[in-house]
């Protein structure tokens, strides 16, 4: 389920890798990632450009198959530590993307790692890898990070069917805890504009949890901007910053921020 479709996606992608090189412009390369502290924000630039030319790739060939990194063409970017190249390399994989993925169809057989298994499945992934990793940007270059309020809606609805994909194919995952009948969380954005539902329910049960848009009691609820409830739930933002309000048990939505896992 996806509430963007995907001719949106695709234009995401350019756009927010464009968003990431204004907010990479003057930064300083070498500064640590809060948020991803083993990375600096170079780094943090190239794993972005390279896992979008990767995704272009397996579009572009209609993979059956994962592709090697060393078989996709320039996914590690520019040599040296120069920031022009680096912009430009960006602005070349934006158009890439754009030359690549509206060409086919959002049902085009392409090989994932999860489902489903087409174009669509990678444009709406790369739109949120950006999108999340330009605030890991933002975060470390200091400056503010805004996102369109139904990007960051379908951000959270991809998070929770990744989670629960994760939960139901890898049992052996830290997200297969994610059980125990009788507690919910409950996710609301207070700034949502006229005509977004941007409240989620998400219910724990014996064999796993499930989830719906929706305003219901829950046991422990996340409360805040839709931009600030995205990031607190995909561990961008502390609980404790001031940007989002936890009513309830807060140990539920700790276990879940613990144990919920790409895989």
């Amino acid at each position: 389920m996806t509430s963007l479709d995907y001719d949106r996606h695709c234009a995401e992608i350019a756009d927010q890798l464009g968003q990431l090189r204004v907010t990479l412009a003057g930064a300083d390369l070498s500064a640590t990632v809060p948020t991803c502290p083993e990375w600096s924000l170079g780094y943090l630039a190239r794993h972005v450009g390279g896992a979008v030319r990767w995704a272009e790739q397996l579009v572009a060939t209609r993979a059956t198959d994962d592709i090697p990194e060393e078989k996709v063409p320039g996914i590690r970017g520019p040599e040296g530590d120069d920031p022009a190249a680096l912009d430009a390399w960006l602005a070349e994989t934006a158009e890439l993307a754009l030359k690549t993925l509206p060409a086919v169809s959002a049902d085009t057989p392409v090989w994932t790692w999860a489902e489903p298994r087409n174009a669509g499945f990678w444009a709406r992934r790369m739109t949120h890898e950006v999108a999340i990793h330009r605030a890991d940007a933002a975060i470390a270059a200091g400056v503010p990070y805004e996102v369109a309020a139904d990007v960051a809606a379908d951000a959270i609805d991809e998070w929770l069917e990744i989670v629960q994909y994760v939960q139901r194919s890898q049992p052996g995952d830290s997200a297969a805890e994610l059980r125990g009948a009788g507690r919910s969380i409950h996710l609301h954005a207070t700034d949502a504009p006229a005509g977004l539902n941007a409240e989620w329910v998400i219910e724990f049960g014996e064999d796993g949890f499930s989830w719906r848009r929706g305003h219901e009691k829950a046991t422990v609820a996340l409360r805040g901007p839709l931009t600030e409830v995205l990031l607190a739930f995909y561990r961008r933002r502390s609980l404790d910053g001031g940007a989002v309000e936890v009513l309830g048990e807060r140990e539920l939505l700790e276990f879940w921020l613990e144990r919920a896992s790409f895989g």
